[in-house]
């Protein structure tokens, strides 16, 4: 099994981590009590859970006193353990917690929000002497998942693409990162023998073959995706819709969206036609 430990400073990003870390795949679990930790990872180990991340702070009063012992105890069992702490100025922390208007879990009437930053500091010391640590100060949410991605030594994500054919007159889908309009393009709408078929049918596709238009519209899609696909992963986007729109979304671009999804066959990509399949 592999366990990653997330604590740290309210306000640093832990949240983000612990969901970007159930976005890879792992079971996440947030705020759980330490005295529950080796009951819980028995318990995932016995129904086959692989990759198991668990939040652990200061919210429900937990003390770190035996903290090091527990991580010793449970590396010797075989478990791959990591431990991840998230920190940040106590200026931009303030900053966060006055811009969301959210309470510090230690505030109280006796501490304002700078003592309670001082003094969570101060319970974590424990985790954070062990910890790989990452200052979120001046990091974006992609960036941080970034910094995450790379500790962890895992493989760049890849896009999954989604070519989406539809008709104008429809409406646009709702769900597109990029349009693409081939209503410019050569219509078999007007061919009685055409019309009723879709971009699926052979006569269609023949219709295509020889309108060079056609193929220099695909091809620049093309070009286009590919620059720019490694900067959307680089932002750790899992799924990229890519729009093709037509009159009706029956003959263009239909045929335009499989063209495409032949060119990028070698990476995960699918096709869905909207008025098809209606």
């Amino acid at each position: 099994m592999r366990l990653i430990l997330i604590s740290g400073l309210s306000g640093s990003g832990k949240s983000v981590a612990l969901k970007f870390l159930e976005d890879l795949g792992f079971f996440c679990v947030d705020n759980l009590p330490l005295a529950l930790l080796d009951e819980l990872i028995e318990m995932h180990q016995q129904t086959g859970v692989q990759k198991l991340a668990i939040s652990v702070d200061t919210r429900a009063g937990h003390r770190f006193t035996c903290f090091a012992q527990q991580v010793q105890s449970l590396r010797q069992k075989g478990i791959h353990l990591d431990l991840l702490f998230l920190e940040s100025t106590e200026a931009v922390l303030i900053k966060r917690f006055s811009e969301t208007r959210r309470r510090h879990p230690l505030a109280s009437a006796n501490l304002t929000l700078e003592e309670a930053i001082v003094l969570e500091k101060e319970l974590l010391m424990p985790i954070q002497e062990q910890a790989h640590r990452i200052d979120t100060s001046f990091l974006s949410t992609p960036q941080l998942r970034a910094f995450i991605k790379q500790w962890l030594g895992m493989p760049p994500q890849i896009v999954h693409l989604v070519f989406e054919s539809f008709g104008y007159k429809y409406g646009l889908p709702i769900d597109a990162d990029f349009v693409f309009d081939v209503r410019c393009l050569p219509n078999p709408h007007y061919d009685s023998e055409l019309t009723t078929l879709t971009g699926l049918d052979q006569p269609i596709c023949d219709f295509f073959q020889d309108k060079k238009i056609v193929w220099q519209m695909i091809d620049q899609i093309e070009i286009f995706l590919k620059l720019w696909l490694p900067y959307f992963q680089a932002e750790n986007r899992h799924y990229l819709t890519v729009a093709i729109g037509c009159t009706g979304g029956q003959h263009r671009s239909v045929f335009v969206s499989q063209r495409l999804l032949e060119r990028f066959a070698n990476i995960h990509a699918q096709v869905r036609h909207r008025q098809l399949n209606r």
